[in-house]
């Protein structure tokens, strides 16, 4: 019996959020794709993309769509979003949230005044 056609390479589309952080004019989205650019390893080697990786900014809706043609983990993805955070300083107050499951948002933390509590 003959096998079946291999399939295309999966493909992973991770979305990643940072609407909330870019209406206060905290966050830079397009110094965060360059970096995305940038730091993606591809076969060992970092900002060699070509084909296999795609990174997109949508202004409109403040969101970078990374769609990947290899196999891609979505912590790997997290762990470029934290340490750009932490390289601009932004870690103290940002945090990244998995919203769903190929989804990422960029959230303020909560903090609470407890000047009101001490009264």
């Amino acid at each position: 019996m003959p096998k079946a056609p291999a399939t295309s390479a999966p493909k992973h589309k991770f979305i990643i959020d940072y609407s909330r952080p870019a209406n206060d004019q905290v966050f830079d989205g397009a110094a965060y794709e360059k970096f995305l650019h940038d730091r993606i390893k591809v076969d060992g080697k970092p900002g060699q993309l070509g084909d296999k990786v795609k990174i997109t900014r949508q202004d409109k809706d403040k969101t970078i769509t990374v769609t990947s043609a290899i196999p891609f983990s979505k912590v790997y993805l997290k762990y470029l979003t934290k340490k750009y955070l932490k390289k601009n300083q932004l870690r103290d107050w940002i945090r990244v949230i998995a919203s769903s499951k190929d989804r990422y948002e960029l959230r303020f933390y909560n903090i609470h005044n407890d000047a009101d509590e001490e009264e």
